[in-house]
């Protein structure tokens, strides 16, 4: 039976919902971070240089970004119980191909095809939330939904330090077998069968279109990142931006389209999209520098750097329970201006980080770093939806998941982009400890545009969701 949207479920309903959905979160988070840990020990392997293994993390991410406009059409026409537990499997399935690669083309070839799965897999949870939740329970039932997920990037970077150091990388797959079928378990036995009542014809020139524009302006980023094959990268680059023009001209034509543009009307939705694409920039790099400088500029095994960089993800967790507090007491729009500052220069202090710092130093910028950031991307995940009606909440789903996916991987881009440059600059054979300085600092400026843009939100932005009443302004004379 499909779920009725017109019920109203329980907070305790909700808040379980909220942590099955996570399941898959947990999974996709924990995947990245033992992942990004393990890099280097990969290039080894591989026979590569380690800053190419980065095309390892935006393979994954160039394969969200593709498939995920189609999620939200085909939720709405298959059901989400049905598409969330054939993504988790695929997903799954994805993981154990990649452990059985030994070849870099082949890791990438691997991680496209485990990157269909998390192109359904979290949009299609974050659906189920959505339309499960209350406007008033949302902020809630965001933080119980990404609770369990943030425990995956707690865990991920000293689990893929031990099982590289002590074991072999490619045991760092498997973890997310007896997850897939736990998650497939619980979706199974809980999770409402939600579908659209309208059903709308599948865009196929749109997804035509916003594919071959997302995969080419990925991939060449990914490879001018490298600084040596722009004969490669240049082509790829003019192609992806003729299909993304010809996408929007298409796309403003059609009311069905993959990637409805008129979502950007609507302000809280506008807002969110871009200021929190300059976010993600900056976040998106901090997974791929943190675990590189610990192993190649202070010269740590996997296992020492990944005891260390667990802690942005251990502040991002504690912030969870303070995240409808804070909403409530200061609104969203005070919350983004202030809180985007601090979490920037969190980021920004990773450049001062030498060998020599104590632990503690190192584990409180981490875990301030974490904790000013998630609280930065809760606010930014509730407010997207604060103004869009029930019926448009998949399409902007898709649309939102696109922009954080394609910006996470320009992140990585940026910050190998930016290791490469500096290290050719200034000789070295393989980027040191200032090379790494240089990288924190550029991906840092671009989150520092995100603060004027929040500042045009209205003080009364997302009251509904919050619970924050704004002032009246006085009346004038």
């Amino acid at each position: 039976m499909p779920f009725s949207l017109s019920s109203t479920p329980s907070q305790s309903r909700v808040r379980t919902i909220a942590l099955i959905v996570a399941c898959a979160l947990f999974m996709e988070q924990l995947d990245a971070t033992v992942l990004a840990t393990a890099l280097p020990s990969m290039a080894r392997s591989f026979g590569v240089r380690p800053l190419h293994m980065s095309i390892a993390l935006t393979a994954y991410l160039l394969s969200l970004a593709v498939f995920i406009p189609a999620s939200g059409t085909i939720a709405d026409r298959f059901g989400t119980k049905r598409v969330f537990n054939a993504a988790i499997i695929f997903f799954t399935l994805g993981s154990i191909l990649c452990s059985q690669t030994t070849s870099l083309p082949l890791l990438v070839a691997a991680r496209l095809i485990q990157g269909m799965g998390g192109a359904m897999m979290v949009p299609v949870g974050r659906i189920i939330l959505l339309r499960s939740a209350p406007k008033s329970e949302l902020v809630s039932a965001m933080a119980w939904f990404l609770v369990p997920a943030l425990v995956g990037p707690v865990v991920g970077p000293p689990l893929g330090g031990f099982i590289t150091t002590y074991l072999s990388w490619r045991w760092i797959f498997f973890i997310n077998i007896p997850i897939g079928i736990l998650g497939c378990i619980l979706s199974t036995l809980l999770i409402p069968d939600i579908r659209s009542d309208q059903r709308t014809r599948f865009d196929l020139p749109g997804f035509v279109l916003s594919g071959l524009a997302l995969a080419c302006l990925t991939f060449g980023f990914t490879v001018a990142s490298r600084g040596t094959e722009w004969t490669t990268a240049v082509p790829l680059l003019v192609i992806g931006t003729l299909a993304g023009t010809a996408y929007v001209i298409y796309a403003r034509r059609r009311t069905n389209a993959i990637l409805d543009l008129r979502l950007m009307r609507v302000q809280t939705f506008r807002i969110s999209t871009i200021a929190g694409s300059l976010s993600r920039i900056t976040w998106g790099s901090v997974p791929f520098l943190l675990p590189m400088m610990m192993q190649l500029g202070f010269g740590m095994t996997a296992a020492a750097s990944g005891a260390i960089t667990f802690m942005a993800a251990a502040g991002a967790m504690l912030m969870k329970f303070t995240a409808g507090p804070l909403l409530k007491r200061f609104g969203f729009r005070r919350v983004l201006i202030w809180n985007q500052l601090l979490a920037t220069l969190g980021i920004a202090a990773c450049a001062a980080f030498t060998p020599g710092w104590p632990r503690a130093a190192i584990f409180t910028v981490l875990l301030a770093a974490g904790f000013f950031q998630s609280l930065q991307f809760t606010a930014y995940n509730t407010i997207a939806y604060a103004d869009l009606k029930p019926d448009r909440m998949s399409a902007a789903t898709s649309f939102y998941t696109v922009f954080q996916q394609l910006m996470l991987s320009m992140g990585i881009c940026v910050a190998a982009g930016t290791l490469a440059l500096s290290a050719h600059i200034f000789g070295h054979h393989e980027p040191d400890l200032l090379d790494f300085r240089v990288a924190f600092i550029v991906v840092s400026i671009a989150s520092l545009f995100a603060g004027p843009l929040c500042a045009k939100l209205p003080p009364s932005a997302g009251e509904e969701m919050s619970g924050h009443h704004s002032r009246p302004a006085p009346a004038k004379a």
